[in-house]
């Protein structure tokens, strides 16, 4: 067994999601936006996206990675479909009202599923797992199978533990905010989520202006 690669792939893994946790980006956003509008409930649930989305592409990913690297087409129409996605996301910001009583709930269920749409629907999920983490898994298996395993869960583990502290801490300070300043924040919850749909349909013009 190769202990060393085993743990130089899991500190790896921990300081890569640390990274990705903190980095300005759709899911982060959207763990803010769900959090001032529904609470942590709902940002920690918006958080966990990635164990859902990432989980299964780090397993394709080992097997398909050389594939997707030759279909353009794939990524293009995630990129397109997922700028207009967070441009619905974005707009809608700007006209939540501060939540009241039971609509903490309300958000909370609805929070997960559009976690899971913002990560499945960003080409850069796709790109970093098929392009960058998915072969990394791929040579260091050939040397030790529970490399790439300790690589994924300790990526995941942390991305999620770093956004739910992320989420944690909007929550403490979402009560003592005014409704104007609630707003305000939300509004640039949206500013972010259009200007990203920007990156992702440029992303999207750039694939397709080189060709398929």
């Amino acid at each position: 067994m190769e202990i060393d690669l085993i743990l130089g792939l899991t500190l790896a893994g921990i300081t890569l999601g640390f990274v990705e946790g903190i980095k300005p980006g759709p899911l982060l956003t959207m763990v803010i936006k769900e959090t001032l509008s529904g609470g942590l409930r709902a940002g920690a649930w918006t958080a966990a996206a990635p164990i859902f989305t990432d989980g299964p592409l780090v397993i394709i990913s080992l097997f398909a990675a050389a594939w997707f690297a030759t279909q353009p087409f794939a990524l293009f129409t995630i990129s397109i479909v997922g700028g207009l996605f967070l441009i619905k996301m974005g707009i809608d910001c700007f006209s939540i009202e501060p939540p009241i009583g039971d609509d903490l709930l309300t958000d909370a269920k609805g929070a997960f599923r559009r976690g899971l749409l913002v990560n499945l629907l960003n080409p850069n999920v796709y790109v970093f797992w098929f392009l960058i983490g998915g072969p990394l898994m791929a040579s260091a298996a050939e040397k030790e199978p529970l490399a790439p395993i300790a690589y994924a869960l300790s990526f995941l583990i942390s991305i999620i533990l770093v956004k739910t502290f992320i989420a944690y801490l909007f929550d403490k300070t979402r009560g003592n905010i005014s409704a104007k300043n609630y707003k305000l924040a939300l509004s640039f919850c949206g500013v972010a989520m259009l200007i990203f749909a920007g990156g992702f349909i440029l992303q999207g013009i750039d694939i397709w202006s080189n060709g398929f």
